[in-house]
C-alpha cells in the first residue's frame, strides 16, 4: 500500500492511494487540468483511477470534478446528501456510487470503512483503506475528534491527518477577524496542533508507519512547529521510528509506502 498528496492547503485538496493493484484519488479540489498533471507526476494516468472517494462538498475538495470526470468518466463514492450539493454545480460524467457514513463497502479487493465527522459541511466523512493486512486512514476537515473516530482509527499502518492551525498564531493573526477564527476553532472548524497531537497519541502503536499532515495554513502554522510538537510525542511514547511529513499546497509529494 502507498499514498501521495497531490496538494493540500486551502486552495485545493487532492490524494491518491494505491493498493491490491486498485488506484483511488481522495477528494478533487484542484483544477482539473492539475489533477491531471499532479497524477502524471506522480506516475498515475488520470484514466486509470479506479475511483474518487469525495469526504464532503466544500470547493477545495471537489472544484476540480466536473471538468475531471469529463475527461475521465470514473466512479464517485460519496454520501447522497453530499452528491446532491455537488451535483447542483452541474457535474456530468462518472459513475456514482452512495454510501451512508459509517457504512463499509468494497472497491475490488480494497476495503473502504467511512465514518461521520465534525465539520460545517452537510455529511462529511472521513476513509479507512484496507488491503489484506494494511490499514490507511484519511481524516480531513474535522473541527473536533469524537472517541467514536479515534477507536475507527486505531490499529492503523498510515494516517494522513489535516493540522490546520497552532492555537497561539491563530489567536495572534491579524488578517482573520474574530468571527472567522471562531469558526475556524469550533467544534465544526479545523483541527488544530494540540487536537492532532492527541489523536496520534491515542492511537500511535508498534505498527504505526507514517503520519502524513495536510491542509497547514499559510498564516497560522508551520510545518517546524506541528513536526517538532509530533516527534517530541511520538518519541516519549516509545514510537521514534514514525516517519512524519508535511504535504503543501504547490507540488505533489513523493510516495509513502507503509
Amino acid at each position: 500500500m502507498r499514498f501521495a498528496v497531490l496538494g493540500s492547503g486551502s486552495a485545493g485538496n487532492a490524494a491518491v492511494v494505491e493498493c491490491g493493484g486498485l488506484r483511488l484519488m481522495i477528494d478533487a479540489g484542484l483544477s482539473a487540468k492539475q489533477l491531471s498533471l499532479r497524477l502524471q507526476q506522480v506516475g498515475v494516468d488520470p484514466a486509470s483511477l479506479d475511483g474518487i472517494l469525495i469526504t464532503h462538498e466544500h470547493g477545495d475538495h471537489v472544484r476540480g470534478l466536473k471538468i475531471f470526470l469529463k475527461q475521465n468518466p470514473v466512479p464517485v463514492f460519496t454520501t447522497q446528501a453530499t452528491a446532491r450539493v455537488v451535483r447542483e454545480g452541474g457535474i456530468e460524467g462518472g459513475t456514482w456510487k452512495f454510501f451512508e457514513a459509517g457504512q463499509v463497502f468494497a472497491i475490488g479487493a480494497i476495503s473502504v470503512e467511512t465514518f461521520a465527522i465534525q465539520h460545517d459541511a452537510v455529511d462529511p466523512v472521513g476513509f479507512v483503506v484496507g488491503h489484506e493486512a494494511r490499514r490507511f486512514g484519511f481524516l480531513s476537515d474535522a473541527g473536533f475528534v469524537t472517541r467514536s473516530v479515534t477507536e475507527r482509527l486505531r490499529g492503523l499502518h498510515g494516517i494522513f491527518v489535516e493540522a490546520n492551525y497552532d492555537e497561539e498564531l491563530l489567536e495572534a493573526d491579524t488578517k482573520r477577524p474574530w468571527s472567522i477564527k471562531q469558526r475556524i476553532s469550533s467544534r465544526h472548524g479545523h483541527l488544530s496542533n494540540s487536537q492532532v497531537t492527541e489523536l496520534i497519541q491515542d492511537i500511535a502503536h508498534p505498527a504505526l508507519r507514517r503520519v502524513v499532515l495536510g491542509h497547514l495554513s499559510s498564516d497560522c502554522n508551520t510545518p517546524d512547529i506541528i513536526l517538532a510538537r509530533l516527534r517530541e510525542c511520538l518519541t516519549n511514547l516509545g514510537h521514534g521510528h514514525v516517519g512524519l511529513h508535511c504535504a503543501c499546497q504547490h507540488e505533489p509529494s513523493d510516495w509513502f509506502d507503509f
